[in-house]
């Protein structure tokens, strides 16, 4: 069914009660029953509710789209204004603020509640009434509560648990078949549809839209047809490539998942007619607005720069205030019967394709004592829904069977010299697969004579790490690092490991690297047999707060994580762009991690699919797929996975040497004084020249 019709029939079912519910919020302008100061922020939220109905008439009319850039321009500041920074300390959605005003205890759950509500501008542009007419009725029956006298916040609480709870058969099944169903195409007929010269499409989105949007889109416009065709090319090529890899059949698959920036269109439009011509019809969906579907470390599907961060940062726990036992049950058995509904669109599915940005400041959150946070039991209910729904979504579509690629694109943001960048960036992204086959090839046949490996920095870097590696049994026919060169992680320039963690062990440190939106300062973990033993960094004056903030995003809320891979990043010429141009600071992790070694903590390279041969262009099986907990699995799923992987990169400039030790006490370089040193890995060093 066309998402029109399916949304066409559910707002015919619930129209009489959006229009009921609607006309109840609009006398709210006039009413006294409340207690101040909780009526001032009842008659605020009141007042952008009926600004969301206004809209949804204009969308559902035909008129929004008619309207003019600057008039569009005026909607997203109205929807967006009050969390935009220089807005937010007096917004009803900050919980600080909330706190000031309307107590310790009720300000956060009304921030939230206000947060939550404005989910419905996304509503309104897809005529999604259900959502909207269930959101204002959870409002209203807050509001009936503090009608007379303020109630106890446990009522207020209640009625926030129970309203996620019942209608987790509507988020959760929806945003299940969000991402799996191409059927959904509100977001992919802005792409294929609109007019790409006249910007006005960007806010057809509801998303916020900055200059940043609009200065990337327009800049795309400005590009020559063949090198559109270049940047989708890569990508979709890349994809492909990595089926061919795996050893995997894209043949047997029909769809793939779109994941972008907004600004890219152009791009995405070119990417969407390769994919069809492989077979795959493109999913491209939002990022999720639900509080109960969103992550707190990652967005997922289409998306704007965020209007504030900070907010986002305080808002990332809102899950806090309803999260217990019986509703993350509720939720895992939701799950399951949206993936059997469908069923078919889940073996359809090959994977995500993603298209990522850099180049934003770097974002130092401030951590507020007012906002949700997760409690200790809250953490390891987190941890068990996490590891439970991945083994629900690996029945139905079994990681042995998917694909995925990554590519990265500066945003203007980035500086004066963005339009040099981007030109430099595609170069990076399209460097010869060939030559650096060859030589990482090199590297890996060195690395395969020892039998642990040595990375040791330099100056104030104290990293000194020992990774032990697999015992190669056959090595005419057996390896331990994977070749990787453009497939799924564009830029090309790695060779990766999974490590021993048995004899795994040492510091690791970096001087400043960035996990998601997050630049951690001088960052330090101590490993002992593979698994994180401490860790701080120098974010905050206060060790712990900085210790949560790891805690929260890199080892994503568990005690401890393995070393899932070390890898050693070959791709020096991204690294002299950015030394060049000074971004080292502003790059993704995805170019970060060819620039250096980096450490993963959490999975293997290979979870869920470690039974999978895996082989290098010389014929080689790659036989390092396992570990001591991923091997688990075959006795108990639980203990063998904890669906993240994070990866943290020593750049160049920090690096001593590398050097891998023989099972007879040799040692063999690979990298000495921040120069590769391995036979046949010597041309590397011609782009570190004056990198020093």
């Amino acid at each position: 069914m066309d998402y029109r019709e399916l949304f066409a029939q559910e707002n015919k079912g619930v129209r009489e009660r959006y229009h009921l519910i609607m006309e109840r919020i609009a006398s709210i302008e006039t009413e006294e029953t409340v207690e101040q100061p909780f009526l001032l922020y009842f008659k605020e939220a009141a007042k952008f509710i009926l600004m969301i109905g206004r809209l949804y008439d204009l969308v559902e009319s035909g008129s929004y789209k008619s309207q003019t850039l600057e008039e569009l321009r005026q909607w997203n500041e109205r929807l967006y204004g009050d969390i935009l920074p220089d807005h937010y300390d007096k917004s009803y959605t900050n919980p600080a603020y909330g706190a000031k005003k309307l107590g310790e205890d009720m300000g956060p759950v009304l921030a939230y509640l206000f947060a939550e509500l404005r989910g419905e501008i996304v509503f309104a542009m897809e005529s999604r009434l259900t959502e909207i007419t269930i959101l204002n009725e959870l409002f209203i029956e807050i509001y009936n509560l503090f009608e007379g006298e303020v109630p106890d916040i446990k009522k207020v609480k209640e009625a926030v648990y129970w309203f996620n709870s019942d209608y987790t058969d509507l988020t959760l099944a929806y945003r299940t078949r969000e991402v799996l169903d191409p059927s959904l195409s509100f977001g992919k007929e802005i792409v294929m549809d609109s007019d790409l010269q006249d910007l006005r499409y960007l806010y057809f989105y509801g998303e916020y839209v900055s200059e940043e949007e609009l200065k990337i889109a327009e800049f795309l416009n400005s590009l020559p047809e063949e090198t559109i065709d270049s940047m989708a090319h890569t990508y979709t090529k890349g994809y492909q490539k990595g089926f061919e890899v795996m050893g995997r059949d894209l043949s047997k698959k029909r769809s793939v998942a779109v994941l972008f920036e907004l600004g890219f269109e152009r791009m995405v439009r070119r990417a969407v007619e390769d994919f069809r011509e492989m077979g795959l019809e493109p999913i491209i969906f939002r990022a999720p607005v639900w509080s109960v579907n969103k992550s707190p470390n990652r967005k997922r599907g289409f998306h704007g720069t965020s209007p504030n961060r900070q907010y986002e940062y305080d808002h990332r726990y809102d899950s806090a205030l309803y999260l217990k036992k019986a509703f993350t049950d509720r939720k895992l058995a939701v799950l399951k019967t949206s993936y059997e509904a469908l069923r078919k669109e889940a073996a359809d599915y090959a994977g995500p394709a993603v298209i990522e940005t850099f180049g934003e400041e770097g974002f130092e959150p401030v951590n507020k004592p007012e906002a949700f946070c997760l409690s200790e039991k809250q953490e390891k209910l987190t941890i068990a829904y996490a590891g439970e729904s991945t083994q629900v979504a690996n029945q139905y579509i079994p990681g042995d069977e998917t694909s995925f690629t990554i590519i990265a694109f500066p945003k203007p943001s980035i500086g004066d010299c963005f339009e040099e960048i981007f030109h430099e960036t595609i170069r990076i992204n399209t460097l010869d697969y060939e030559v650096y086959k060859k030589i990482q090839q090199a590297i890996i046949d060195r690395l395969d004579l020892a039998d642990y490996v040595v990375i040791t920095g330099k100056g104030e870097n104290k990293t000194n790490l020992k990774v032990k590696l697999h015992t190669l049994r056959n090595p005419e026919k057996e390896t331990n690092f994977e070749n990787c060169v453009a497939d799924v992680n564009i830029p090309l320039g790695e060779v990766f490991t999974s490590p021993v963690l048995s004899g795994t062990e040492g510091r690791l440190q970096v001087g400043s690297v960035y996990i998601g939106d997050y630049q951690f300062k001088n960052l330090n973990m101590e490993f002992r047999d593979g698994k994180i033993l401490s860790y701080s960094c120098d974010n905050f004056e206060d060790p712990e707060a900085g210790k949560a903030l790891i805690k929260q995003m890199i080892l994503k809320n568990h005690e401890t994580l393995p070393m899932g891979e070390f890898a050693i990043g070959t791709n020096t010429v991204a690294y002299a762009m950015a030394h060049r141009y000074g971004i080292v600071d502003k790059l993704p992790i995805l170019i970060v991690e060819k620039m250096g070694p980096h450490f993963a903590v959490g999975d293997t390279c290979y979870s869920w699919s470690e039974d999978t041969a895996l082989y290098n262009p010389d014929g080689k099986e790659i036989i390092a797929r396992d570990n001591e907990i991923s091997i688990l699995r075959k006795e108990d799923l639980s203990k063998a996975y904890f669906n993240c992987h994070t990866d943290i990169t020593i750049p160049y400039r920090e690096l001593d040497e590398i050097y891998g030790v023989t099972a007879e006490g040799e040692k063999l370089p690979v990298i000495a004084d921040g120069k590769f040193a391995a036979p046949g890995s010597e041309m590397l060093n011609e782009a570190l020249l004056g990198c020093e």
